[in-house]
């Protein structure tokens, strides 16, 4: 997410009111989750294990739990709760806006058809020649291109499924990104899109999407994949060209599946895939290896009454 002007790493210190290391005027123009961190990002770490990768990756500004050695161009917040603060700086510099009515701002390009049941909220952008059917739910800070369709009850821009375990209770990470839907995609009915928490979740054009499937907060999936029903893509993951995902596939969070990979249905992908492949099962696999590994598990009825006469 883009903070919209430059600003220093004092101003942001200052406003979260704790001390910083580093060069008072380092440049920030973001903040980022650390899975889509650009430089003069502002990243967040509150636990140890990710110290050395959160102070490492690409942002400029870490909000971080303890006073450690600052790398070389870079600059530290020190910060009681440093989730918090991430959640205070989203907040501040993109406020949510609760929509109560149809916002009349809303851009619309020459012919496209909106049932009067869908509900926009605010900033939203939509193409020419798109179909949108009834109670489609597109909220804040959505751009859709031009011949999209979105069947009913389809909702684009929910917050992102991103959780501080408290103890008591769960703290939610601010959703502060946006969709990007682009040209000649078809959404079938009951999807789920959520909004990136920092980023833009992105679908690319052509890409051909069935009834019940669920995509997570700052995935981009790329042009002319298809995906079938019921399938389940966590947040972060990257998605290449003309991916063909089956029906009920389940991908966790933070993996990249390459260019024209395919994915047999009910394939569980817990790992980061090859591209021009095809893989199945549950932990995924590739497809060859699977069916032998079927192949001998049938058999294992046999083997063991072989090895019991013997």
């Amino acid at each position: 997410m883009k903070l919209g002007k430059t600003y220093t790493l004092s101003a942001i210190a200052a406003l979260l009111d704790s001390p910083f290391s580093g060069d008072a005027n380092l440049a920030v123009t973001g903040i980022n989750e650390i899975h889509r961190v650009e430089h003069e990002d502002i990243v967040f770490v509150d636990h140890p294990k990710y110290y050395d990768k959160a102070l490492n990756c690409s942002a400029s500004v870490v909000l971080i739990n303890k006073d450690v050695e600052v790398p070389e161009g870079k600059g530290i917040i020190i910060c009681d709760d440093p989730f918090r603060s991430f959640n205070f700086i989203l907040n501040y510099f993109n406020p949510f806006l609760f929509s109560e009515i149809q916002q009349e701002e809303t851009e619309i390009g020459a012919g496209t058809k909106i049932h009067p049941s869908v509900s926009i909220g605010h900033n939203v952008k939509i193409g020419k020649n798109c179909l949108i059917f009834p109670n489609v739910s597109i909220l804040n800070d959505v751009t859709i291109e031009d011949n999209v369709i979105i069947q009913s009850g389809t909702v684009i821009g929910s917050f992102g499924f991103y959780y501080k375990n408290r103890g008591t209770h769960f703290d939610r990470l601010n959703s502060n990104g946006g969709v990007l839907i682009e040209k000649n995609v078809e959404i079938g009915a009951n999807c789920t899109i959520d909004k990136g928490v920092t980023a833009v979740t992105t679908i690319g054009e052509g890409t051909k999407i069935d009834n019940l499937v669920q995509i997570g907060h700052d995935t981009y999936i790329g042009k002319k994949c298809l995906i079938a029903a019921q399938a389940g893509i966590a947040g972060c993951v990257e998605i290449g060209n003309e991916v063909t995902i089956w029906g009920q596939v389940g991908i966790a969070s933070g993996i990249a599946i390459g260019d024209k990979t395919v994915l047999y249905a009910q394939s569980g992908v817990g790992k980061t895939l090859e591209g021009n492949k095809t893989y199945l099962g549950s932990p995924v696999d590739e497809s060859r290896a699977k069916f032998k590994e079927m192949a001998l598990v049938r058999r294992l009825p046999e083997l063991f009454s072989k090895s019991a006469k013997e």
